[in-house]
C-alpha cells in the first residue's frame, strides 16, 4: 500500500492512495490541469485514477474534480449534501456515485470507512482507507474543528495518519487575517492548531504507527519547521521512531510505502504488524 500527497494547505488538497490494481484520490483541490501535473511527476497516468474521493465541498478539496471527471471518465463519489453544494463544479455528464458517513464501501481494492467530522463545511466526511489484503489502514482527516470520539474511533490503529497541524496560535493571532476569520480558524468548527494535532497524535499512538503526515498548514499562520517540531516532542516521549513529515502546498511528497515504513519499527513493533 502506498500513499502519495500531491499537495496540502489552503490553497488546494489531494492525496493518492495505490494497492495493486486500484488507485483512488482522495479530495481534488486543484485545477485539473495541476491534478494531472502532480500525478504524471509521480509516474501515474491520470486515467489510471479509479476513482476521486471527495470529502467535503470546500473548494480546496473540490476544485478540480468536476473537469477532471469529464476528462478522464472516472468516477466521482459524494455525500448527497455534497453534491448539492458542489453543484456548480457539475455539468450532469459526471458518473457520481453516493456514500454515507458510518457506511463502509468498496473501491477496488480497497475498503472505504468515512466518518463524520466537526468542520464548517455542509457534510464534511473524513476517511479511514485499508486495504484487506495486506492489512495496512491509512487515515485521513485534513479539516478537523476538534477531534471527536467518532473521529478518534475511526482513526484508531491506523499505520499511516495523515492529521492536519493548520496554524500555530501565536501566528494566527498575531496574523493578517480579520478577526471573524481568526475566531472560525481557531473555534470548534475550524482547524486543529500545531498543538491540538500534538494531542491527537498522542491519543492515537499505537505500536504499530509507522508514520504520521502533517497536512493543511495555513501558509500565513504556521510553518513547517513549527508544526514539526511540536508534534516531534511530543512522540519523542513515547519513543516514536517511524516516520514524521510535514506535507507540503506546491509539490508532492514522495511515495510512501506502508510496508516499508513499518520495517523502520524497532523489531519489537514489527512483530506485531
Amino acid at each position: 500500500m502506498r500513499v502519495t500527497v500531491l499537495g496540502s494547505g489552503s490553497k488546494g488538497n489531494a492525496i493518492l492512495v495505490e494497492v495493486p490494481g486500484t488507485r483512488v484520490l482522495v479530495d481534488a483541490g486543484f485545477s485539473a490541469r495541476d491534478l494531472e501535473r502532480r500525478l504524471q511527476k509521480v509516474g501515474v497516468v491520470p486515467s489510471q485514477i479509479l476513482a476521486v474521493l471527495i470529502t467535503h465541498d470546500h473548494g480546496d478539496h473540490t476544485r478540480g474534480m468536476g473537469v477532471f471527471a469529464r476528462r478522464f471518465g472516472t468516477p466521482l463519489y459524494l455525500t448527497d449534501a455534497t453534491r448539492a453544494a458542489c453543484r456548480g463544479l457539475l455539468r450532469g455528464g459526471e458518473d457520481v456515485r453516493s456514500y454515507r458517513a458510518g457506511y463502509p464501501f468498496p473501491i477496488g481494492g480497497v475498503l472505504i470507512e468515512p466518518f463524520l467530522t466537526v468542520h464548517d463545511a455542509r457534510d464534511p466526511v473524513a476517511v479511514a482507507i485499508r486495504d484487506p489484503k495486506s492489512g495496512f489502514k491509512v487515515g485521513v482527516a485534513t479539516d478537523l474543528g476538534r477531534p471527536t470520539a467518532q473521529v478518534r474511533h475511526a482513526l484508531a490503529e491506523s499505520h499511516l495518519l495523515i492529521l492536519e497541524a493548520n496554524h500555530d496560535e501565536v501566528l494566527l493571532q498575531q496574523g493578517p487575517y480579520p478577526w471573524s476569520v481568526k475566531s472560525r480558524i481557531s473555534s470548534s468548527h475550524g482547524h486543529l492548531s500545531n498543538e491540538a494535532a500534538a494531542a491527537l497524535v498522542l491519543e492515537l499512538f499505537h505500536p504499530r504507527l509507522a508514520g504520521v503526515v502533517l497536512a493543511h498548514l495555513s501558509g500565513e499562520c504556521n510553518r513547517p519547521d513549527l508544526a514539526e517540531a511540536v508534534v516531534a516532542r511530543a512522540l519523542d516521549g513515547l519513543g516514536y521512531r517511524g516516520m514524521l513529515t510535514v506535507a507540503g502546498q506546491e509539490e508532492p511528497t514522495g511515495p510512501m510505502d506502508l510496508e516499508s515504513l513499518s520495517r523502520r519499527l524497532d523489531p519489537d513493533q514489527l512483530s506485531l504488524i
